[in-house]
């Protein structure tokens, strides 16, 4: 049996992409509802209340006053796999994204004239796809799951009226989970289950720059950095026949860069009422070309297969584009929407089950009340649209795969700010 055979099946789920998230590959845009409204449009520039931490921490030189912004955003993914056909008998249901959360938290405070400190929390990556247990495309993805939970400590500096920066140390926790089917393929109906669990906790940092350009007028520019993890786990192989001299659980490790990224948008007051927006996002996915998981204290013939594992993934570097709009409607309420298309970082030769994305567009619309000037709730809705598809499979002795794939998406979220 040659490397080749296993290497998706064992492959990390860190690789993975999925539909369920409203950003590009496994990122996760939700870090701001108030941001969510205008579909992330101005999220380096417009500053509004705490979360800008995320969005651009030099923005936090804005918020004169003290405040908390808390919140999250709920994701409910929609997938129709059609034309699918393959070598193994299943079924194809679709829909393999469970309903999740993705939970939000801010705090910042004025020093004095020129320095803010804030602290944040909020989810910058993640997945979960769950295929049922008889999934025709099996062998090549059944289940992935992947959290990371940033915690963020803030400072920027105000120059003057126009110039402010900012900057924090991002700390960074991990965990992640892959489970597949692997066929015999010399024992029909004979299989073995493998399941990959592995954490790490890892630093990074954002930075950022605000310069307004008049009252009405500001830029902004966030670099938030790549983080180098190496995960630490293990590998649990059960199963007979051909499997049974490498049943067991062994340690396991996974080296792991996630993709650095810059926002740059620009937020503009036209008067009174409406305010616009428009942003770019570049993320440097080209940093993912390949996931190697290695395991200790195999032994037996498949060893070499098991001890080091490697999957090609050759993503690309994607650009983001939004645009969006506010209109205050009266004192207490603020009316929003946007409209956003993501590049989807993935390529036609290595695009599987665990990767079935294409490019997006997404709708946003949102809405902000403020019952008086301590209180702003914010709410927004997004529907994001994939291009359809298609995944094209024939691996040695696992055998063939085809489908199309039909992704949507609806997000839902809800933030509270209230200023001291």
């Amino acid at each position: 049996m040659s490397q080749r055979v296993l290497k998706t099946s064992l492959a990390f789920a860190i690789a993975a992409a999925s539909s369920q998230t409203l950003a590009s590959g496994f990122a996760i845009n939700e870090q701001s509802v108030s941001g969510m409204g205008t579909a992330f449009a101005g999220r380096s520039s417009s500053a509004e209340d705490a979360s800008t931490i995320f969005g651009n921490p030099a923005g936090m030189s804005r918020l004169d006053r003290e405040q908390v912004s808390g919140g999250v955003a709920l994701l409910h993914a929609k997938t129709d796999i059609e034309d699918a056909s393959g070598s193994a008998a299943g079924s194809n249901d679709g829909d393999m994204v469970p309903f999740i959360g993705a939970p939000m938290g801010y705090y910042v405070k004025p020093l004095d004239d020129n320095w803010t400190f804030g602290f944040g929390m909020y989810v910058p990556f993640g997945l979960v796809t769950d295929y049922e247990r008889e999934f025709q495309g099996r062998a090549y993805g059944d289940r992935s799951e992947v959290r990371i939970i940033t915690l963020q400590p803030t400072l920027s500096y105000r120059f003057n009226d126009q110039l402010s920066i900012g900057f924090g140390p991002t700390i960074n926790r991990i965990d992640g989970e892959l489970s597949s089917t692997v066929p015999d393929p010399f024992l029909p109906g004979n299989s073995a289950g493998v399941k990959i669990k592995g954490n790490d906790t890892a630093l990074g940092f954002n930075a950022g720059v605000l310069f307004e350009l008049s009252p009405q007028t500001r830029f902004g520019i966030t670099y938030h950095s790549k983080v180098d993890y190496t995960l630490e786990g293990d590998t649990e192989i059960e199963g007979g026949g051909l499997f049974a001299s490498a049943a067991g659980k062994y340690d396991a490790s996974l080296d792991l860069e996630t993709p650095e990224s810059v926002d740059f948008s620009v937020t503009h007051d036209l008067n009174e009422r409406w305010t616009v927006y428009a942003g770019s996002t570049w993320t440097r996915w080209s940093r993912l070309e390949a996931i190697t998981v290695e395991s200790e204290g195999i032994s037996g013939p498949l060893s070499p297969v098991f001890s080091t594992i490697s999957e090609e993934q050759e993503w690309h570097d994607t650009w983001a584009h939004a645009v969006g709009a506010a209109y205050k409607l009266n004192p207490q309420w603020v009316l929003k929407a946007g409209l956003a298309v993501d590049q989807s970082p993935t390529n036609n030769a290595h695009r599987s089950p665990r990767i079935p994305t294409g490019d997006r567009k997404i709708a946003s619309l949102g809405a902000a009340w403020s019952p008086n000037a301590d209180v702003t709730v914010d709410f927004a809705y997004s529907y994001l649209k994939e291009d359809d598809t298609d995944i094209e499979l024939n691996e040695p002795l696992k055998g063939s795969y085809r489908s199309t794939y039909k992704n949507s998406a609806h997000g839902l979220g809800a933030q509270v700010t209230y200023r001291f």
